[in-house]
């Protein structure tokens, strides 16, 4: 039983098929425009460019907007490696930022501070990433007014908020530009890919012509850029329609499964589950459940390694990535609140395919190390 394994349950096969009879294998074709303007109109932005990845599309949204070397980019802390790695792949260098311990997602107030201190020394970081950590959105208004009090970019990962709000502003539009993933673990998938949001014709065409060599619109190839090969092909964008059909089912099951893991483990002694904040609906993308060892006198270890015995795949939460070997030498804001939630977090299984009887599996696994 996996974490949150693809979910392939309405025309995947059919659209596929379509696009395989057409002859549209490449990065080119009329389901991948369709798959643009459908989470474009989801997400409630005028531009959408389809690309290989979540990655690429952080990636590109820091290059269309001129972010690269000798730059600074504020980053959460608790979150996954992808969101920095984009910010070294531009050539700037990532400033980690401790989460809020309300909401786990990166601190408005210490994001302001360091913008501040950072104009008052002469120094204005270029961008600040907010992350909707699984599958909740941090507070927008709070970090845009910190943005465009210092003129700093609002880049939002959403990656894993696909289907959540933001005081009814759905995820992916809350940024001056956003990044979607489509790995084959997220809400929606395509096997791998992801999506650049922005309401900027400018950008989007910046980034389109970017993720596609930099060639220049000419007969012969011309190129006056460094270009990726980072377009999303037709086949897989295929499979995205698809799954963007089902979308509101998926979301309306993994909320279905946070609540109930929280109906079946909340009354166990030093068990807690993330926060929900108040200004928005997350997507729970995964339950995560706490374990504060001194009063449940066992650890998250010991109940991933019960359930592991079972064969039921639940992780540990993020680790920070001020821990992480490879950002070892980067400056952190804080970082207490992430190292607790790391400590004591554990993400469930919570795929939208998964049955009510395989949750109760997952129930008294659980219960039989805290119960």
């Amino acid at each position: 039983m996996y974490l949150s394994p693809p979910h392939l349950d309405g025309n995947e096969a059919a659209y596929v098929a379509d696009a395989l009879a057409s002859g549209w294998v490449a990065p080119a074709g009329p389901y991948l425009a369709r798959f643009e303007e459908v989470v474009a109109e989801r997400c409630g932005v005028a531009h959408a460019v389809a690309v290989s990845s979540g990655t690429a599309a952080l990636h590109l949204a820091l290059l269309a907007h001129g972010i690269g070397p000798g730059d600074e980019v504020l980053v959460p802390t608790l979150t996954f490696a992808a969101s920095a790695n984009a910010v070294v792949h531009a050539g700037a260098t990532p400033v980690f930022v401790d989460a809020d311990a309300a909401t786990w997602q990166v601190d408005p107030t210490l994001v302001s501070r360091v913008l501040a201190q950072r104009a008052d020394a002469g120094r204005r970081i270029r961008a600040v990433m907010s992350v909707d950590l699984y599958g909740q959105c941090a507070d927008a208004d709070a970090l845009r007014a910190a943005c465009e009090r210092y003129g700093a970019l609002l880049v939002e990962d959403a990656a894993e908020g696909l289907g959540a709000t933001y005081r009814g502003r759905p995820a992916g539009s809350l940024g001056d530009v956003a990044g979607l993933s489509f790995n084959g673990n997220k809400i929606v998938t395509t096997s791998g890919g992801g999506m650049l949001l922005t309401d900027d014709a400018e950008i989007a065409a910046r980034a389109r012509h970017l993720a596609t060599q930099a060639r220049e619109p000419v007969a012969h190839y011309e190129h006056r850029d460094i270009g990726y090969n980072y377009r999303l092909s037709n086949i897989l964008a295929a499979l995205g329609v698809a799954q963007m059909e089902r979308l509101d089912a998926k979301v309306a099951r993994r909320r279905e499964h946070r609540a109930a893991y929280e109906a079946a483990l909340g009354d166990l002694r030093g068990v807690g589950f993330m926060p929900v904040a108040p200004y928005g609906e997350p997507s729970h993308w995964l339950t995560v459940m706490t374990v504060d060892a001194d009063v449940a006198r066992a650890t998250v270890g010991d109940v991933l390694s019960v359930l592991g015995e079972h064969g039921l795949e639940a992780r540990p939460a993020w680790k920070p990535l001020h821990l992480q070997p490879v950002f070892a030498d980067r400056e952190a804001i804080g970082g207490t609140v992430a190292e607790q939630v790391f400590a004591r977090g554990m993400c469930l299984p919570s795929g939208s395919s998964l049955t009510d009887a395989e949750r109760d599996e997952v129930v008294a696994g659980v219960r039989q190390v805290l119960g």
